[in-house]
C-alpha cells in the first residue's frame, strides 16, 4: 500500500533525490511505424537507412531501424516525471552510447540511477546527475547516457543533504562505437539513393561544414513533438504558468533543437547515417516558437573501428543557432558563446567507408 498522502504527484524537488537511488520509470512505450512517420513529419530527417526498408535490408538490417534520436527522446521522456518535472533547465549530457538498433514493434522502458548531487551557490536549486538506461522488451540495453539537470529546491537556502559530482569521460572511446551497427554489405550502399557521394574518408579533421538550410519552429510543432515523447515537463506546455517565469513564455524542449539540427546536417553529412555515441552536449540558450534554427558542424576526429572495414566514425561538433545563418560558423566571442548559439553538441557518427 502506498504511503503517499495525495493521489497526484507534484514531481521531485532537489531534496527528494538520494545518491545511489535506483528509479524505475513508468509507462513502457511500444514504438510504431506511426511514431516514425510523425518524427519524420516534425523534423524531415532523410537518411536512407532509416527511411527505406529496402535500402536497410540490402545492407543487412532486418528492416529500417528507428532514428537514433527518436529512441533517445522516448527513453528520455520516460525520465521526466521522476527527474525533471520541477527542473529549471537541462544542463548537459555525457557518456551516451547507442547499444542496439531499435525497430518498430520494440517496446522501450527506462531506469535511472542518481550518480551525483550538487547544490547551487544560491541555495535555491541543485544539480542532479543521473545515468539512464533504455531497454527493449527482452531486457537488452539499447541506450545508456548521463545527463545533469538543475532542479528547484522545495525549501530554498536549506543545507544540502548530500553532495557529490561524478567524474565523467570527456568522450566515448572509438573501440566501442560499432555496438548498434550490424556488419554491412557495403557493395549494396548506393550513394545516389543515400543522397551524398561523400563517405567516411572524404572528411578531414578540423573541416567545418555550413549546413545552409534553416527551419522555423512553430508553436504547434514543438508541443506535438514533446507530447510524442510523453515528456511532461511543465515549462514546455503551460503558457499560463510561464507568464511568471524568467522568459515569460514556454521553452522548447532541448531535444527538439538537437533533432532539428541533426536533420539540417543532412546537407553536408548525408551519409552520417547513425549516431553511435554522445560525448557531451550543452543547451547554451533557449529557443522559442517563431525562431529559425540553422546549424553547422566541425569534424573533431576520425577513427577506424577495430575489425570493421565497412564503416568508420567521425567525431562531430554540431552547433545550432537561432535566427542567424552559419556561413561564418558562429560559436564564441572570446570566452562566451555567440548570442545566436543555442546548442553545442558533441557526438560520434558512423559513415560507410
Amino acid at each position: 500500500m502506498s504511503n503517499r498522502t495525495t493521489k497526484t504527484d507534484p514531481g521531485r524537488f532537489f531534496e527528494d533525490f538520494q545518491l545511489g537511488e535506483a528509479i524505475v520509470h513508468a509507462t513502457p512505450r511500444t514504438v510504431t511505424a506511426g511514431d516514425v512517420a510523425l518524427y519524420t513529419a516534425l523534423y524531415g530527417p532523410r537518411s536512407a537507412v532509416q527511411s527505406s526498408d529496402a535500402f536497410a535490408k540490402a545492407l543487412g538490417y532486418p528492416a529500417a531501424p528507428v532514428d537514433d534520436l527518436l529512441v533517445f527522446h522516448i527513453v528520455f521522456g520516460k525520465t521526466v516525471p521522476d527527474i525533471s518535472l520541477n527542473a529549471v533547465a537541462n544542463l548537459g549530457y555525457a557518456e551516451g552510447r547507442f547499444l542496439r538498433p531499435v525497430f518498430p514493434g520494440d517496446t522501450l522502458s527506462t531506469t535511472s540511477e542518481v550518480i551525483g548531487l550538487k547544490q547551487t551557490s544560491a541555495g535555491d536549486a541543485g544539480i542532479v546527475y543521473v545515468r539512464s538506461i533504455g531497454r527493449n522488451q527482452h531486457g537488452e540495453a539499447v541506450l545508456s547516457y548521463v545527463r545533469w539537470v538543475l532542479v528547484r529546491k522545495r525549501q530554498p537556502r536549506t543545507p544540502a543533504h548530500a553532495e557529490r559530482v561524478p567524474e565523467l569521460a570527456k568522450a566515448v572511446q572509438p573501440g566501442v562505437l560499432d555496438a548498434s551497427c550490424p556488419p554491412l554489405a557495403l557493395a549494396a550502399y548506393d550513394n545516389a539513393l543515400a543522397g551524398s557521394p561523400f563517405r567516411w574518408g572524404d572528411y578531414a579533421v578540423s573541416e567545418r561544414i555550413d549546413h545552409v538550410d534553416g527551419m522555423t519552429v512553430e508553436e504547434a510543432e514543438h508541443q506535438l513533438a514533446t507530447r510524442l515523447y510523453q515528456n511532461t515537463a511543465k515549462v514546455h506546455f503551460d503558457a499560463h504558468a510561464a507568464r511568471d517565469s524568467r522568459f515569460g513564455k514556454r521553452l522548447i524542449y532541448g531535444g527538439h533543437v538537437i533533432s532539428l539540427a541533426r536533420a539540417l546536417s543532412f546537407n553536408g553529412l548525408g551519409n552520417a547515417f547513425h549516431i553511435t555515441a554522445i560525448n557531451g552536449g550543452r543547451h547554451v540558450a533557449p529557443l522559442f516558437a517563431g525562431d529559425t534554427v540553422y546549424a553547422w558542424s566541425e569534424v573533431l576526429a576520425s577513427a577506424e573501428l577495430p575489425g570493421r572495414s565497412d564503416v568508420g566514425a567521425l567525431r562531430l561538433r554540431l552547433v545550432a543557432t537561432k535566427n542567424r545563418p552559419c556561413s561564418d560558423h558562429p560559436l564564441k566571442q572570446g570566452e562566451e558563446y555567440d548570442p545566436s548559439v543555442i546548442l553545442d553538441f558533441d557526438y560520434w557518427a558512423l559513415l560507410p567507408r
